[in-house]
């Protein structure tokens, strides 16, 4: 494949590091790894025969714009979303589920119609009016403390990728400034609130306990009217082409989401002594999302289109150690929502919702995902065991993807994963059309893993299926088990 100027700046940096970059990956492995990292969904059986089976020379980057204009994409996006805006009914954010339906919705659309970047913080950062009737409100309403101080906490952590507690103290009263002015109030109606800008609230500088003005990042004083919501101004600042966060933090999140890794890691804490790990590939970035006026789907095509995202995740003896350079892609574990729809989708069963608070609506429709969970009070046993986050910060880091012996052994030993198998409505399929062991090796391979069995799997799956006293039925149930516990399963590889 071509190399692109992402290719150019990776692979110029691994060459001044001595580093070899793996080769490229499969078509299966792309196939596997593009459905998760773009819908957080496996691909169907068929879809991976249609894939693999094409002999486009472009096949690869015509899927990938399939992808970005899916359902699924703004399924899948939305949640991410909803991590970082921490969309939920309970405690701390206490959204309540009106709130979080209408939000949630806000967030879903603007993912599907691929609202410019600029204008969906913008809409956020300068909203007012209830909660539930004016969705972008409930940005401000999801701070659990609704002070200035903590509105201006989040707005950087959000949309700046800082953390505002690593900025001076004149720093952080200049920003909490531009908040002072965010009012709160509530209705006659249950649980509605309203946002607003209330003129005659100033705030007061926490030592000296006089006004303070609103003052940006850089130390520019700014310029704000009388009858002028000052949240304006800032997003006036935040969003303009020459600010030197906006645009570095999305792209920095993008790789990130991507990647596994972000050029400045973690994605949210960028401050000067955290450095990019290549400066010039961030400013390309940077430049290719502001002169393509903030399409986000920009970005994330030529990432997927690059060589660098599509190389293999089995590293050379040189670039076995490199963690950081993306010399090969980095294996890592599904998300939790991800990994129980995968394991839904290859067994055709569904999963049961719950919420430790009554409030929350909490039925799901059978046909819903995991990833579509629109609130964060709504939970499970696997995805609270696998890492969902809880939704209370807004960090990155809340999401644990990292695996521990309790996960495995719920994959190896629980009735929960045992009864799936057992239940399942796909078996039959995979059996189905076929009396010979070889077919229904292959089915279970494609539908597991995206891909045939090598010679050396089909010859042990082939010899246990034939074992004496052993039902053709308990056989498969048997494969499908050990395949949704290997590390290609659950993992992104």
């Amino acid at each position: 494949m071509a190399e692109s100027k992402i290719d150019a700046l990776v692979f110029e940096q691994l060459s001044a590091l001595g580093i070899d970059a793996s080769e490229p990956c499969s078509d299966a492995v792309f196939l596997r790894r593009a459905y998760l990292d773009v819908t957080g969904r496996i691909p169907t059986s068929k879809q991976a025969h249609v894939f693999l089976k094409s002999k486009k020379s472009n096949k690869r980057a015509l899927l990938i714009d399939e992808l970005l204009d899916s359902p699924s994409y703004a399924d899948y996006w939305a949640m991410k979303w909803c991590d970082i805006l921490r969309v939920k009914s309970e405690l701390p954010s206490k959204l309540w589920p009106n709130a979080v339906q209408a939000y949630y919705r806000y967030i879903h659309d603007s993912m599907k119609n691929n609202k410019p970047y600029d204008q969906f913080a913008r809409e956020l950062l300068v909203s007012s009016g209830s909660n539930f009737r004016v969705p972008e409100v409930n940005f401000y309403r999801a701070v659990a403390e609704k002070k200035p101080e903590s509105l201006a906490a989040t707005v950087a952590q959000t949309f700046m990728g800082s953390r505002i507690n690593n900025w001076s103290e004149n720093q952080r009263n200049g920003m909490a400034a531009f908040f002072g002015k965010v009012g709160f109030k509530g209705t006659s109606e249950w649980k509605e609130e309203i946002v607003y800008f209330d003129q005659a609230a100033t705030f007061l500088n926490p030592t000296t306990k006089k006004p303070r003005t609103p003052t940006f990042y850089d130390g520019t004083v700014a310029t704000i009217a009388a009858d002028q919501d000052p949240r304006e101004v800032f997003a006036d600042w935040l969003i303009n082409p020459e600010n030197p966060w906006f645009a570095m933090n999305i792209v920095n999140r993008s790789w990130f989401w991507l990647l596994g890794r972000g050029l400045i890691h973690e994605p949210d804490d960028i401050r000067p002594d955290n450095p990019p790990q290549n400066e010039k590939l961030l400013i390309y970035l940077e430049k290719e999302l502001v002169n393509n006026k903030y399409d986000l789907k920009h970005i994330l095509r030529l990432i997927l289109n690059s060589r660098t995202y599509q190389l293999s995740s089995v590293p050379t003896k040189n670039n076995k150690s490199d963690l950081v350079n993306f010399s090969h892609y980095y294996v890592r574990q599904l998300e939790a929502e991800v990994l129980i729809d995968a394991i839904c989708g290859l067994t055709g069963t569904r999963e049961t919702y719950t919420s430790r608070v009554p409030e929350p609506f909490t039925f799901i429709p059978p046909s819903n995902p995991s990833i579509t969970l629109a609130d964060g009070s709504i939970s499970s046993p696997f995805l609270e065991i696998f890492g969902r986050p809880p939704r209370d910060t807004g960090l990155e880091s809340e999401r644990s993807n990292n695996p521990s012996p309790g996960q495995r052994l719920h994959m190896l030993n629980s009735t929960h994963i045992h009864n799936k198998i057992k239940s399942s409505r796909k078996l039959k399929s995979l059996m189905k059309g076929t009396k010979k062991n070889d077919q229904i090796v292959r089915n279970v391979y494609i539908a597991a893993l995206s891909r045939q069995p090598s010679s050396d799997e089909m010859k042990i799956a082939k010899d246990y299926m034939s074992t004496k006293g052993l039902s053709k039925r308990d056989a498969v149930i048997d494969l499908v088990w050990a395949l949704m516990n290997t590390k290609e399963f659950f993992c992104r590889h």
